[in-house]
C-alpha cells in the first residue's frame, strides 16, 4: 500500500520539474535579440540579388527596424519592405531606401533598346527621333526624372529630336519645372531643352 501512494508523489515531484524545465525554455526561446531581428530581416532580403546589400538596423525589444540603401527602382523598395515586415508580426519598420535607376552608357545602349524606347514613348504620347542617340537620351533624361526626389511622382513628356529636347506635362510646382529642367539640361549629349511644362497644383 506504501508503494502505491508513493508512486503518484513521485510522478507528480517529475512533472513538476519536467514543466518547469520545459517552462525556462520557452522563456529563453523567445528572447529575441537586436541581432536576431536584423539577420531575420536580412535573411529575407537576401533572396533577392537586387536587395542583398541594403542595410538592416533594429530594436527587436520595440519590434522596429530601419532600412537603408540604394536600389534601382521603385518597386524594388516595395518589394524590400514587403520582405522585411514578413520577417516580423506586426514590424514597425523605416523605411530609408533611395531609389536611383542604373544608367546604361551609350556603348551598351543597343539598336533594340532604342526601337523598343521609341515604342513605348509614342503609346505614351512622345516623340523620339529616329537616331539610337535620341532614343537613349530620352532614356537617360527620364531615368533621372523619376529618380530625382522634386520630380519622381510628376508625369512629364520628354521630347528629343537631334538632341534638342522638349519637356510637356504638369507639374505641382515652380520648383518642380525648374528642376526638371536642370534635370534634362545635366545630361551629356542634349543640346538646348524647351521647357514647357505647367504648374498645376494638385487637386485635394
Amino acid at each position: 500500500m506504501r508503494s502505491v501512494g508513493y508512486l503518484p508523489i513521485v510522478l507528480m515531484a517529475t512533472f513538476g520539474l519536467f514543466t518547469g524545465a520545459c517552462s525556462n525554455t520557452q522563456t529563453t526561446s523567445t528572447k529575441v535579440t537586436d541581432t536576431d531581428l536584423e539577420r531575420a530581416i536580412q535573411s529575407r532580403l537576401n533572396e533577392s540579388r537586387e536587395l542583398n546589400k541594403l542595410k538592416v538596423s533594429a530594436n527587436a525589444a520595440k519590434n522596429e527596424a530601419t532600412i537603408s540603401g540604394t536600389v534601382a527602382t521603385e518597386s524594388l523598395r516595395t518589394r524590400a519592405t514587403e520582405l522585411a515586415k514578413a520577417a516580423s508580426p506586426n514590424l514597425v519598420l523605416t523605411d530609408k531606401i533611395d531609389v536611383k535607376p542604373t544608367e546604361l552608357t551609350r556603348n551598351d545602349y543597343t539598336e533594340s533598346m532604342a526601337r523598343e524606347t521609341r515604342a513605348k514613348a509614342t503609346a505614351n504620347g512622345e516623340k523620339i527621333g529616329n537616331s539610337v542617340e535620341d532614343a537613349w537620351l530620352h532614356t537617360k533624361i527620364a531615368a533621372r526624372l523619376m529618380g530625382d526626389s522634386a520630380t519622381p511622382a510628376t508625369k512629364i513628356n520628354v521630347d528629343v529630336d537631334d538632341g534638342a529636347v522638349i519637356l510637356r506635362g504638369d507639374v505641382p510646382s515652380a520648383e518642380a519645372k525648374s528642376e526638371a529642367e536642370r534635370v534634362a539640361r545635366t545630361v551629356d549629349g542634349v543640346k538646348r531643352v524647351t521647357n514647357r511644362l505647367q504648374v498645376r497644383a494638385s487637386k485635394m
